[in-house]
Formats: structure tokens, sequence, C-alpha cells
């Protein structure tokens, strides 16, 4: 007599969040996008705010990455270093403070520093909110996985009996 193996549900995000996180992250870069072309005042400063907004995207990801890899105090090699959480988190506030510091040192007018602000924090959120969705994915693919490899070990081993 066979023992019944318990029924596994491997969670993943609905369609319909996965399209609104999409979406809202590409709106997020074309309204970006758009307030960067649009941006009035000098090519320098409109090249400084597109490599902090790059810079800013860059660092959400590594940092969802990173706080994700060591959630329960481990990573998948072991605990990072001391240094690299520096880095990771250094890089963060570096990106997010130049960025800030460049928009308000800018010679344009309020309004248009207010939708830079805005859309720029409208990129983060969602890319933190896509970094997530994306590390989701790939982790319900890798249970799935698991557990497919596990039912073909048990068949295989239940035909060799």
């Amino acid at each position: 007599m066979q023992a019944s193996s318990p029924t596994v549900f491997v969670q993943r995000d609905s369609r319909a969040w996965q399209y609104q996180v999409w979406v809202s992250f590409g709106l997020a870069v074309f309204l970006c996008g758009t307030g960067l072309g649009w941006l009035p005042g000098q090519s320098l400063d409109r090249a400084f705010m597109v490599m902090g907004y790059v810079f800013c995207l860059s660092a959400v990801f590594v940092l969802a990455k990173f706080v994700r890899d060591n959630q329960n105090g481990a990573g998948a090699a072991g605990k990072d270093v001391p240094m690299w959480k520096l880095v990771v988190w250094g890089g963060f506030f570096t990106a997010m403070g130049l960025t800030g510091w460049g928009l308000l040192r800018m010679e344009i007018n309020d309004t248009y520093k207010a939708f830079l602000g805005v859309s720029w924090l409208f990129l983060v959120s969602s890319a933190f909110t896509l970094a997530k969705t994306l590390r989701d994915r790939h982790e319900a693919d890798l249970a799935e996985a698991r557990l497919q490899g596990r039912r073909e070990a048990h068949v295989e081993a239940a035909q060799a009996d």
C-alpha cells in the first residue's frame, strides 16, 4: 500500500497582477523618458538626470536582489560580506541622493521639477515591484521543477519495485 503524497500548491501571481506591474513600470519609464526628453535647459543637465535615473534604476534592482537573497539571513552561497552590504545600500542612497540633488538644483520651473520628481519616484517604486514579481515567478518555476522531479523519481521508484 502506497502512502499518498500531499498536494502541494505553488503560489503564483495572477495574470492581472503581472499585467498591472508591467504596465506600471512601462508607464513610469515612458513618463520619465518624456520628462527627460523635453527637459528645458542645458544638455549637461539632461545628461546628468538621465544618468541619475539609470543609476537609480540599476541600484533598485541590485538592492531588491540583495534584500531577497538575504531575507533569511543567508544568501545562496552563504551570508554576504559586510562590505557588499555597504556597497549595495551605499549605491542605492548615493543614486537617490545625487539624483534628488540634481533635480533640486536645476534651474527649471517648480511644476516641471514636480513632474520629474514624481515620475522618478514612480519609476523607483514600480521597479521594486517588478523586481519582486520577477523573483516570485522565478522561485515558483523552480519550486514546480523540483516538484516535477520528485514526482518523476517517485514514479520511477514505484515502477522499479
